[in-house]
Parts: C-alpha cells; sequence; structure tokens
C-alpha cells in the first residue's frame, strides 16, 4: 500500500518564523514530528512518502501515486487542512486524519474517511488490525494515554532535513499544573509520562547521524514537570551524549519555576539548553489567580526571567490580555513588563478559550462562547466575549503589539536581554547559514528598510561591547523584521 503523509501548511504567524527564516535559506521551523512518528508505526512493508506543504507543494503525481492520505495538523492549519481535504476527496483518496485539530473538532470533518484521534499508540493499531481485517471504523478515540515508553523513533528518512531550522523530539507528554486556558492536559493529562532516557538517547543518535548539528526543538509542553528524573538519570545522560560533539543546541518549554532550582538549571545548560519558553502570561497576580496558573504567583516574575537568563538561558515568552479582571491598565502594565524583562520573543495573544478546556466549559455555561478558535496566537482574535469592552480591549492589544514590535521597542529590549545574559559556551556556533544570515541582514534590514539606523546602533553597540554576543544580536535583528512583518498582517 503506498501512503501519503500530508502536513498543511501554516499561514504566517509568529511561530511561523517565515519572514526570518529565508535569511538562513530554509523552508521551515521543523518538520511534521507527529507524522514522522505515526510513519514509524506504520507496517514497514508499506511504502510511505512525506510531503510537507510548508517546504513542497503537493503535486498531482503525488496524490496520483497515493493509495491513502494521512493527514495531521493544529488548529491554526485549518484552512490549508480543508483545501487538502477537499482536494483528495475530489480525486476520491481514502483520507485518514488525527492530531490537535481533528481531537479537538471532529464533527467539522465529515469528508473524512477514518478519524484517528487522541494518542496514536492506542488508536492507531486499532484502525491497522480493524484494516487488515477489511472492516474499518471511522472513528477511533480513546480517553486511556498511552505508554510512551513504547513510541518508536520517527522516521526522520522521509523529510528532508535540510529544508529545516531546526529538528525536533518529544521526551515527555503531560503537565502537572492546572491552567484552565490549556488544552494540554485536556489533550494529555496531568501524569507526566515520560520516555526512557535510552529512547531520548537513541533519537538523538538517529538525529547526529543524519549529520544534524543545528537546533533541536525538545517539544514537551512542560520539559521540567519531573525534575528527579531529569537530574539524576535525563541530564546526566544528555551531558555525556554531547563530549565530542558539534553544535546541537537544545530548545524546551518550562513553567518558571525552574528559576527556583540552580542545580537544574546549570545541568541543563551544561547538557546544551540555551533557550527556554515561559508561559509567563500576565504581570497581574488577579489574573493568574483567575486562570489557576499558580506557579507564577507570589514571585517576581521579572527577577525569575532575569535569574534564567543570567544563567545561561534565552527566556522566550508568552503573554495574554483579555482575562475578567483585567482594566484598562493592564496594556501599559504588559508592555513595561516585557521591555524591563528583556524578553525578545515575547508573544502576546488575546485570551482564547480551545476547545476541552475549563475555560471553554465556564465561557460556555456563561454564554460568551462567540464564532470559533483561530489557533493563531497573534491575530487579535478570541473566541470569548470578554467583560471589557471588546473594542477598547483591541485597542490596548493593538498598542501593545506596536510598541513591542516597533523598531525603538525592540532594540531597546535587546539591547536589556544582551546586558544580562550570560551565554555558555554552546550558545552560539556559527555555520554557513549565520554567515549568509548576517549578510543578508546588513542588506535588507541595515539598507532597505526602514529600521536601519536603530539596526546599525546595535550592530555597533555589540561588536565593540559584547563582542561575544554580537551573532545573537544579528539573530534578534532578523526576528525583530519577522515580527513586525507578521504584526504588520494583522493592522486594521
Amino acid at each position: 500500500m503506498n501512503i501519503l503523509l500530508v502536513y498543511p501548511q501554516f499561514p504566517d504567524t509568529f511561530w511561523s518564523f517565515k519572514h526570518a527564516l529565508k535569511f538562513v535559506h530554509k523552508k521551515a521551523s521543523s518538520p511534521p514530528l507527529g507524522l514522522l512518528t505515526v510513519a514509524a508505526m506504520l507496517p514497514s512493508t508499506w511504502e510511505k512518502r512525506l510531503v510537507d506543504m510548508n517546504v513542497s507543494q503537493l503535486q498531482e503525481k503525488d496524490l496520483a501515486w497515493a493509495d491513502m492520505l494521512m493527514i495531521s495538523a493544529m488548529t491554526v492549519q485549518r484552512e490549508s487542512t480543508q483545501s487538502l481535504i477537499s482536494r483528495a476527496r475530489a480525486l476520491g483518496k481514502i483520507i485518514v486524519a488525527g492530531g490537535p485539530l481533528f481531537t479537538m473538532e471532529p464533527d467539522a470533518f465529515p469528508e473524512v474517511d477514518h478519524l484517528i484521534l487522541n494518542e496514536a499508540e492506542i488508536t492507531l493499531p486499532q484502525f491497522l488490525s480493524d484494516l487488515g481485517r477489511g472492516d474499518p471504523q471511522r472513528v477511533y478515540k480513546t480517553d486511556a494515554f498511552a505508554d510512551i515508553t513504547t513510541t518508536p523513533v520517527p522516521l526522520w528518512e522521509l523529510a528532508d532535513i535540510n529544508k529545516y531550522e531546526s529538528l525536533s523530539l518529544q521526551f515527555t507528554r503531560g503537565c502537572p499544573f492546572n491552567c484552565d486556558f490549556c488544552n494540554v492536559t485536556s489533550l494529555l493529562g496531568h501524569h507526566m509520562r515520560l520516555k526512557t532516557t535510552q529512547q531520548l538517547i537513541a533519537e538523538l543518535d538517529k538525529i547526529y547521524s543524519l549529520g544534524w548539528r543545528r537546533g533541536i526543538f525538545i517539544v514537551d509542553d512542560n520539559f521540567i514537570g519531573n525534575k528527579r528524573t531529569l537530574k539524576q538519570e535525563v541530564l546526566p545522560a544528555m551531558i555525556e551524549w554531547r563530549k565530542g560533539k558539534k553544535g546541537c543546541r537544545f530548545v524546551t518549554e518550562a513553567s518558571v519555576n525552574l528559576s527556583d532550582d540552580d542545580e537544574l538549571i546549570e545541568m541543563m545548560v551544561k547538557a546544551g539548553f540555551t533557550q527556554v519558553f515561559v508561559g509567563i502570561e500576565t504581570p497581574d497576580d488577579l489574573a493568574l489567580a483567575e486562570c489557576s496558573k499558580s506557579q507564577n504567583r507570589n514571585r517576581d516574575l521579572v527577577s525569575s526571567v532575569k535569574k534564567l537568563q543570567q544563567m545561561g538561558l534565552q527566556v522566550m515568552g508568552g503573554f495574554i490580555v483579555g482575562f475578567d479582571s483585567d482594566d484598562e491598565s493592564i496594556f501599559d502594565r504588559m508592555i513595561a513588563f516585557i521591555q524591563e524583562s528583556g524578553i525578545v520573543t515575547a508573544m502576546v495573544g488575546l485570551l482564547q478559550a480551545p476547545v476541552g478546556t475549563q475555560l471553554y466549559q465556564r465561557m460556555l455555561r456563561e454564554g460568551r462562547i462567540s464564532d470559533h478558535y483561530s489557533g493563531d496566537n497573534v491575530d487579535g482574535e478570541t473566541n470569548i466575549i470578554p467583560k471589557m469592552d471588546m473594542e477598547r480591549l483591541k485597542q490596548g492589544y493593538r498598542k501593545i503589539l506596536d510598541s513591542i514590535y516597533s523598531s525603538k521597542g525592540f532594540y531597546e529590549r535587546v539591547r536589556t536581554f544582551l546586558k544580562n545574559y550570560t551565554p555558555s559556551p554552546t550558545a552560539v556556533t556559527l555555520q554557513w547559514q549565520e554567515i549568509a544570515a548576517l549578510l543578508s541582514s546588513i542588506v535588507e534590514i541595515g539598507i532597505k528598510s526602514d529600521e536601519r539606523r536603530d539596526y546599525w546602533k546595535l550592530f555597533f553597540w555589540t561588536l565593540f561591547k559584547h563582542p561575544k554576543k554580537f551573532p545573537l544580536a544579528i539573530t534578534f535583528s532578523i526576528y525583530g523584521y519577522h515580527f513586525r512583518k507578521v504584526n504588520e498582517l494583522h493592522v486594521s
């Protein structure tokens, strides 16, 4: 059987980094890890091909070759997914679909032949068994959570890895916290499930054997959810794995209480971690209480961020406005917090309620759910009817974005970060892509763009004041270029 695994296209969003990727001659941030893992679960006798529509076009010959299409998608990919399904249906192809979009909205896709929902380690074998008997059902779902120690190494051979900026792996699923707007726990549960350390090292060995030397994103929703295992087993093994190897810096997601554990931070930096995404959400304690973000309360969040930076971890931050407790002062307070913290990669969105979350259920009971959930973090849309006047909320939100993504605000924040940041020896590795990015940035930002004055000020300030951090200054200049392009898309 010929299986075509297809990953729909992302729109131009904050996390797509579309406008930044061209500087390093890459097509997309990372390959579809879920589809590549599913591919490794399929019978070895089946022929398999991957088409990631973010790096290549789906050709008619690809569809003609396929006996069956397997599609995975996130909510933000909905538009491309619907177009893909219509195209495949017109050709009479069997369509099998799974992933977060379909698990959250199964009724929205009546044209899909078979829905493999929840975790594939459980539902995919059921489908394959029924398919082998000639009696496949339309929907496969489960309330159980998978034993991920059985999850295979992704079938990386299907992807053209040279088209991507980073590769990825998953070590854990689940999160011990209870943030009411987050769908991680509704999809994956509160109990932290871990692969074995041997699995993690096997995946790293596979990636390294392919010649990969750039970034590796550990996509766990909270990598530090089981600190004991990290300290005793995982990080010592990763530190040992790094010996004699080049490149391969790690990025992950973690809760802000990482800043409370110096030993853990030091081990992560030694293991090669250079960046961590943290859900800061808001500087307002009432809003943190409202959304059950207990791990962020009763602490100086700016100090927590700066400590992580000083110890060698760049902090990317997620922020939200539109909580019921928010008043009109939140907009200026949010700007001030982001600027003071030096969080260069600051994603700010309006509060949204994904299907299945506690917030969604509460808003549904209160009659405050409207429209559909876009899944785009910075499009200025929400499926919630807020307590604040909607027009005022959107104006205040626009004020935040226009301020933090402006050339002046952004470059000031970069300098704040660079002054505070202590890079580890693995934080910067120069490859030909970085040299190309420098040259392209000089032309595209330093000559052609309206921000060229701020670019050159940062360029020479870093070169003379913090020369070891100069590559980061150029990288962040390119990030800022992307953020401004995305922001301009949503200006009404």
